[in-house]
């Protein structure tokens, strides 16, 4: 079976085609803004227009436009194709990525909201060992890290930490394949990581 992954939660865009576990082709661009124009054309550009049986889309936390933009476009492919579609944590991503380099437990540090940080850690197998928490540098800093950290933030916080970052600093979809099962959802709601800004009226 062929599986399509879409990552666009951060200011990286991806796609890649599996097919029985072995990858086809992908695409990975740092676009900062432009999800919107790019993702379908990149998916386009893939075998057979990238058309699979499964698709597997991020769930953030990140970008909330762009985990947005993932979502619609993964539910409107999924209704065309006939394909289920899945979703997955974009930090549980990151840890994949890391553990594939280096191997052992993770501690992902990405951008956040309101200059806070996603920070999350990861077991030797890519489950979390807590909630995602959304963090001030300093609080992100006093807290206890794996010897490995990763992510857009990991430089930022190693300085503090004093701890050698990893080189993986963004997701790439071309790296789904190593996420744990267990992590998948058919739950499409996104992962904000933090209370939403807006509140509603007592």
């Amino acid at each position: 079976m062929r599986i399509l992954a879409i990552e666009t939660a951060t200011e990286a865009c991806s796609t890649a085609l599996f097919d029985n576990g072995s990858l086809l082709d992908a695409r990975h661009e740092v676009l900062g803004r432009g999800h919107a124009e790019r993702l379908v054309p990149m998916i386009a550009e893939l075998p057979g227009k990238g058309c699979a049986g499964e698709i597997r889309v991020s769930l953030g936390p990140g970008s909330f436009t762009g985990v947005r933009i993932g979502l619609a476009v993964a539910r409107a492919l999924g209704i065309a194709w006939h394909a289920q579609v899945r979703g997955y944590p974009t930090l549980a991503l990151v840890a994949a990525i890391a553990r594939g380099e280096a191997g052992g437990p993770v501690t992902v540090c990405m951008t956040g909201g309101h200059g806070e940080w996603f920070v999350q850690d990861f077991d030797a197998g890519g489950m979390p060992e807590g909630a995602v928490a959304s963090l001030a540098p300093k609080a992100a800093a006093a807290r206890a890290a794996h010897p490995l950290i990763a992510g857009s933030k990991a430089a930022a916080l190693g300085e503090l930490a004093q701890i050698e970052p990893s080189v993986v600093e963004l997701p790439d979809a071309r790296h789904a394949l190593a996420l744990p099962d267990a992590l998948l959802t058919d739950n499409l709601a996104p992962l904000y990581g933090r209370p939403p800004d807006a509140k509603l009226p007592g």
